[in-house]
């Protein structure tokens, strides 16, 4: 199905053949996947979540915390526990396949931490390594690894969020240990010797700017998408809130309730220096077997990445 309008078109490879033509699909593009190693290690047993379930009491009226610290600093473990059973799984293998000559790298945290996803590491004015970086449940980042990511885009590169709920706390890495400690973000602050209440998230204005939309809190507030194509529920989505972002595919959010917010959460394309971010808005996650879905995926990369970096 080819919709016009400027909307995102849902293609089939031989429709996109024909629109953009073969060169597209035999583009030698370098694609990066970055799984979420650090988010992972936030969410395994006696981590974070332990920590801030204990003491939900405290922050609420304001204590600073000392005890079961240990909590706040937890092992990367050797696959994310957020990516079982997901849609990021199933996405080397899906581009592999309709892109048969574009080479699509694995990444973790850590190596957007550590510069590798530029031409020479820790150089300021070096060329991006990847053309197109794709992102899944980042909420959980270092500081380096969000500052490499804003000058990906900002070198020139696409990055694609499929989920929301990103950059949502900084945590420090520590080679050492193979081990993360939070930072602040997630409405606590940390310095090692004590914890107290902070910023729900971390980098609210600046990600603002260059990646267009914030967290849309919580997920067991009760919102309804009044346009519907995924057949999705509620979850973790993004909203919209810088003016510049051009919406692709508005879902027409509406919290359910009297008087309700209506949030912008939407599909979405935002221009940052000389480069792009695609927001899916959604928490994609759940769509592993939505064909309707992945069409639409194609579609937003044939149309709106792929266009971009090919003749």
């Amino acid at each position: 199905m080819i919709l016009f309008a400027g909307i995102v078109l849902f293609l089939t490879i031989a429709e996109v053949t024909v629109v953009f033509g073969a060169n597209i699909i035999n583009s030698k593009l370098k694609i990066g996947m970055v799984e979420n190693s650090f988010t992972g290690a936030a969410y395994r047993d006696q981590g974070f979540y332990d920590f801030y379930k204990k003491h939900r009491a405290e922050i609420k009226i304001g204590n600073n915390v000392t005890s079961d610290l240990n909590l706040l600093t937890t092992k990367i473990p050797n696959y994310s526990p957020q990516y079982h059973v997901s849609i990021f799984e199933d996405f080397p293998t899906h581009l592999r396949k309709i892109f048969p000559s574009t080479n699509v790298s694995i990444l973790s945290d850590i190596d957007v931490h550590e510069g590798e996803i530029f031409n020479v590491r820790g150089n300021d004015t070096s060329s991006n390594a990847y053309d197109i970086l794709i992102l899944g449940h980042q909420e959980y980042v270092t500081q380096q690894e969000y500052d490499n990511f804003k000058r990906f885009v900002a070198n020139g590169g696409i990055l694609v969020l499929l989920d929301g709920n990103v950059f949502y706390a900084e945590v420090k890495y520590d080679e050492n240990t193979n081990s993360i400690s939070l930072i602040k973000g997630h409405y606590w602050e940390f310095n090692g010797k004590s914890a107290w209440r902070s910023v729900e998230e971390r980098w609210k204005n600046e990600t603002s700017e260059w990646i267009g939309s914030n967290f849309l809190c919580c997920w067991s507030l009760k919102f309804k998408f009044n346009n519907n194509p995924f057949e999705m529920k509620h979850d973790e989505e993004q909203h919209i809130t810088n003016p510049k972002a051009k919406i692709l595919l508005d879902y027409n959010a509406t919290e359910d309730k009297p008087n309700p917010r209506n949030p912008k959460v939407a599909t979405y394309e935002l221009d940052y220096k000389k480069g792009k971010v695609i927001v899916l808005g959604l928490y994609t996650d759940h769509f592993t077997k939505n064909e309707r879905f992945w069409k639409f995926f194609d579609s937003l990369f044939f149309r709106y990445a792929l266009s971009g970096k090919t003749s």
